[in-house]
């Protein structure tokens, strides 16, 4: 997969798989017809809930989307009962050129701000870390690191989140619930994708872990996406045990493509107490995990 996403091929995915999923019984219509060729809502009958013509449709299913207007997608949206993540997304496969605008060509480098890496010093019983575009791992405290593994260690390159859930099998050990972080992790890039298509480095990962990971390509192929937010993680970990820990994800007020994420325990529980330990260990905790 080289230079970039094709856009009107992942609008035109992203529809159908929104479509094929519901039923007509899911939305009150009446299913017409013994037997459906396709899975899901036809075509038609969108159309019929979203208040727009066939012909409007399937030009905007087929990829165009151009002129497009925001209260058609919102209805579209509604038609399909989408998420605000997938509301969002469809906005960005379909409006490439006002979404540009706003958020600019992609950038190489992404600094994080001195006062964030002074908080990340400061938290010393918090696993905390910030993460960029395309999952890219840009800095994370101590406790981090003996939580994670010390991505240090690490060429610029592999500290990717999605590299490591994907093609590292630490990873694999480390998550109990590795098939729902694998999902998460393909669901948070294709929604990174839809922001930033011409993105060749996006691009890249995509292609390299497309060729490397079966799963990878299975989860890519669903279309679905997701926002990070917070919920609850549980780990494995080689030297204290299971921990059940919640996450939270702050995004930037100046920079919405960087995020703050912080994982904790809950007081007095058997987690908080292998945190402390971990804590205790500090940087013999990190190098006994393999980065």
């Amino acid at each position: 997969m080289d230079g970039q996403l094709d856009r009107r091929a992942e609008l035109s995915e992203f529809l159908r798989t929104r479509r094929a999923r519901l039923k007509p019984e899911d939305v009150g219509l009446e299913s017409y017809g013994r037997q459906r060729r396709v899975p899901g809502l036809r075509r038609e009958e969108l159309a019929q809930l979203a208040g727009v013509s066939v012909a409007y449709y399937t030009r905007l299913e087929q990829g165009n989307g151009q002129n497009v207007s925001a209260e058609v997608l919102d209805a579209i949206a509604r038609a399909l009962r989408l998420t605000d993540a997938e509301q969002a997304h469809l906005t960005h496969l379909a409006r490439p050129k006002q979404q540009r605008r706003r958020a600019g060509a992609p950038r190489g480098k992404q600094p994080v701000r001195v006062a964030l890496l002074q908080l990340l010093e400061s938290i010393d019983t918090v696993p905390a870390y910030v993460t960029g575009r395309r999952s890219e791992i840009l800095a994370w405290n101590r406790m981090a690191a003996a939580l994670f593994g010390d991505w240090g260690k690490l060429p610029a390159a592999e500290r990717n989140w999605a590299r490591l859930v994907f093609l590292n099998p630490d990873y694999r050990e480390l998550f109990i619930d590795w098939d729902q972080k694998a999902y998460d992790m393909v669901s948070f890039l294709r929604m990174d994708a839809g922001r930033h298509p011409d993105d060749p480095r996006l691009s890249a990962l995509v292609g390299e872990l497309s060729v490397k990971s079966e799963e990878f390509r299975r989860l890519w192929a669903t279309h679905d996406v997701k926002e990070k937010t917070y919920g609850v993680k549980r780990m494995r970990h080689p030297l204290v045990g299971d921990l059940t820990l919640s996450f939270e994800t702050f995004r930037l007020v100046d920079d919405d493509e960087q995020a703050f994420i912080t994982y904790h325990a809950e007081p007095g529980s058997p987690s908080a107490d292998a945190l402390r330990l971990l804590a205790s260990w500090g940087t013999d905790a990190a190098a006994s995990l393999p980065a």
